[in-house]
């Protein structure tokens, strides 16, 4: 029973490491036609499945935005893959919200998470001078018995508490000082009274649904105002 259920885990790693690579192509050829100088969103799958495109066309709000975010990335896959993720579309504008993988991994060190961040803000001021750069905070999980029911949700929410959570937004406001970026909270709204996502937000525990992301756009409008077209 053990031998097949390594054997199913192994087939779903191969299948998502599959599609990692053919997002990242997508992006590739997607980048060599995008509008220079626009919005960016870029991150992991809390990042890719933000509707924002199609959340902007509903508000009438005409920004040109695009979404690099890619499902399962962690800040060490960002590194790797910064033209595809970040440079290929030549933004103004940057909306990060990578670490969630990080903080979700068996492995989790708040230390190298932000020292991966800060590597890849570095290049960001290197290679794109003074773009406006905004640091995301990271989502709330729900955790409790009844949501988080999936083996592998319970797996990352292991590490990827509340707690850890909160530390980690608290290191990357820090960081976004050091690096003259912007810190934002786009969580107000999102948790119920015991600071979880609330239930009927949440997939599984972890990503959410597109009413989820509505009160996110709620909260980012400030920042999206005073964008150039």
């Amino acid at each position: 029973m053990e031998k097949n259920t390594n054997k199913a885990q192994d087939r779903m790693q191969q299948f998502f490491a599959g599609e990692k690579l053919k997002t990242l192509k997508r992006y590739q050829y997607l980048n060599k036609i995008a509008q220079k100088g626009k919005v960016l969103f870029t991150g992991s799958s809390l990042m890719e499945q933000f509707p924002v495109n199609e959340m902007l066309m509903t508000e009438n709000i005409p920004l040109t935005a695009y979404n690099r975010g890619i499902g399962g990335y962690t800040t060490d896959d960002m590194l790797e893959h910064m033209e595809e993720m970040i440079f290929g579309t030549e933004p103004s504008t940057i909306f990060i919200n990578i670490g969630t993988n990080d903080i979700g991994s068996s492995g989790y060190k708040l230390e190298h998470l932000i020292e991966n961040y800060e590597k890849i803000l570095q290049q960001i001021r290197e290679r794109l001078g003074n773009v406006k750069i905004y640091l995301i905070a990271y989502y709330p999980i729900n955790d409790a018995p009844d949501v988080a029911t999936l083996a592998w949700v319970k797996q990352v929410l292991a590490t990827r508490t509340i707690e850890n959570i909160n530390k980690a937004n608290q290191a990357v406001k820090e960081l976004a000082d050091k690096m003259n970026c912007e810190y934002i909270d786009l969580n107000v709204g999102l948790t119920d009274e015991n600071g979880r996502l609330k239930k009927e937000f949440t997939i599984e525990g972890i990503h959410m649904y597109p009413n989820g992301y509505r009160v996110v756009l709620e909260n980012l409008k400030p920042y999206l105002k005073n964008i150039s077209k």
